[in-house]
Formats: structure tokens, C-alpha cells, sequence
């Protein structure tokens, strides 16, 4: 089969999926608790653990990886630029959009979030696997290349500089008590000044398997509470692990959207950095 005959979107639902299983130019990523993992999981999907996704830099949980560590997890999945990555966790979607988010830093794209992750594939009942898969060798592996992160991500100066000049739209989707300051994840509590708030998880239907909200319900909610979808957004959180989901979300909603992924375990711990408390104007 043509990697063109896929026809996946970024976000697939699991009877989509299904007839691929064990194709080889499908690449099915899970990012599921490994105690998960061990129990269940879709047949030849292979798992990866969230700190391969993430560098550490001080106080800066989330940051994108160097190339070095980059390569690295390119080299034991053996991905190749040919093949297509699904990807899901058992949370609804942070870490797998992580993932994906990782992988557009790379300028790769063919990408897709499985709607609901294991959650909607178990109540599906389509089959799991205990099985270990290993890598097949492949070749030419995928380049790893940052210079297209620009394009989805956006580090501090640059982010400080926009915010000062009042020119960006920011939408931080950590908890609300994270958001005003009343919980503290960071030597100081609060949110950028300028954004808005909407929790991550507002998105997800816990009534039908961690699967997405309707787009258009969501849209509307966002409209509500201030965003313009016609400008560009950055959406941040602690680590840049749940903005990895509504990375996603902004991007089916065809939304310009980057990540900061020095997220507030930057933000908060720098001593410089303006910071405001308190509640949404909107």
C-alpha cells in the first residue's frame, strides 16, 4: 500500500485505523502509563516513555529535546520520513500530542491523534496485544533537523518580547487554580500577562471515552471566552505536556498556533519575568 492511500487526517478515529494494523508504512506510537502498556495495547504499536519526549534544563521541565536526544529516539523507533505516526496515550491526548508536537518541530507532519486513545479503542473492542514489537530496520531514517521549530515554537525572549509589544494572543490551558496564582507549581504563581484561560481538559468528553468535544462547541467556547481564531495563539502550561493536546486542538481548528514549552516551569521560576494573578477578564 502507498503511503498516500492512508488518507489520515490529525485526528483519526479507531474503526479508521483498524484495517492498517500491521502495515508497514504505519508507525503506531503509545504513550500510555507502562503499566498500561504491559497490560494492553493496540497490536505492533510501540510504547515510549514521556521523558523521552522532554529535556530538563534548570528549573524548565519541557523543553523540546537536543538534537542528540532527538536522533536518538528517532534511531530506536526507526522512523523514516515515508511512514505515517498515530499516536494515543490513556489520558486523552497530552502526551501524544506532545508527541506529535515533537515531530512537527522536525518539519515532519504526517501525523495523527487517535480521537479517545486507548480508552475508545478498548470500548471499540478491536484488539489489543501484549506483545513487544521491535523496530523494523529501516532506511533512510527521518532527519533531524530544528530549524522548522520556528514554525510551532516559540522560546522565551521571543515569547517575552511579543507579550511586551502586546502582540500575541496566549492561552494558557493549565488548571484554574494554576492560572490565578492560587496554586503554586513554581517559585511564583499566576499566568502571563495577557492570557486566557482554558483548562485543557475542558475538551474532552469524559462521557465518551476521553474522546474531543465537537470542534464546534469548542470554538464557541473559546469565542466566549475571548480568542480571536482569526490571529495567531501560544498556548502554554506547566511542562508543555497538556498544551500538547490543545496544540492539537488549535490545530484542527485550523488556528495558527505555537508552543512554549519552557511553559511556566520557566516562566514562573525566573525572577524577571512579569507575572499576573487572578481571574479571565472575560
Amino acid at each position: 500500500m502507498a503511503i498516500s492511500e492512508f488518507n489520515f487526517g490529525l485526528l483519526i478515529e479507531a474503526e479508521e485505523l483498524v484495517p492498517h494494523l500491521g502495515n508497514p508504512h504505519l508507525k503506531i506510537i503509545d504513550l500510555s502509563r507502562a503499566s498500561v502498556y504491559e497490560q494492553l495495547h493496540i497490536p505492533h504499536a510501540i510504547h515510549v516513555k514521556p521523558q523521552q519526549l522532554v529535556r530538563q534544563q534548570g528549573l524548565t521541565s519541557g523543553l523540546l529535546p537536543d538534537e542528540q536526544q532527538l536522533q536518538q529516539l528517532i534511531e530506536t523507533l526507526q522512523l523514516t520520513p515515508e511512514q505515517h505516526v498515530v499516536v494515543y496515550d490513556d489520558e486523552g491526548g497530552g502526551w501524544a500530542g506532545r508527541f506529535i508536537w515533537n515531530l512537527h518541530c522536525l518539519g515532519f507532519y504526517r501525523t495523527s491523534l487517535l480521537n479517545g486513545g486507548i480508552h475508545a479503542w478498548i470500548a471499540a473492542k478491536y484488539p489489543t496485544s501484549i506483545e513487544i514489537p521491535q523496530p523494523i530496520s529501516s532506511s533512510p531514517l527521518l532527519q533531524v533537523d530544528t530549524l522548522h521549530a520556528k514554525a510551532v515554537r516559540v522560546e522565551y525572549q521571543d515569547l517575552c518580547a511579543e507579550v511586551q509589544a502586546g502582540s500575541v494572543q496566549l492561552w494558557d490551558c493549565r488548571t484554574l487554580d494554576e492560572y490565578t496564582g492560587l496554586r503554586l507549581a513554581a517559585r511564583r504563581g499566576g499566568h502571563i500577562p495577557g492570557a486566557l484561560h482554558y483548562e485543557w481538559s475542558t475538551a474532552l468528553n469524559r462521557q465518551n471515552h476521553l474522546k474531543l468535544h465537537d470542534f464546534e462547541r469548542i470554538q464557541q467556547r473559546l469565542h466566549q471566552i475571548g480568542f480571536d481564531l482569526e490571529q495567531p495563539v501560544v498556548v502554554y502550561c506547566q511542562s508543555h505536556h497538556r498544551s500538547g493536546l490543545a496544540y492539537i486542538v488549535g490545530r484542527l481548528l485550523n488556528w495558527q498556533i505555537r508552543a512554549y514549552d519552557g511553559a511556566w516551569s520557566e516562566w514562573g521560576n525566573r525572577p524577571d519575568s512579569p507575572i499576573v494573578t487572578g481571574e479571565n477578564p472575560f
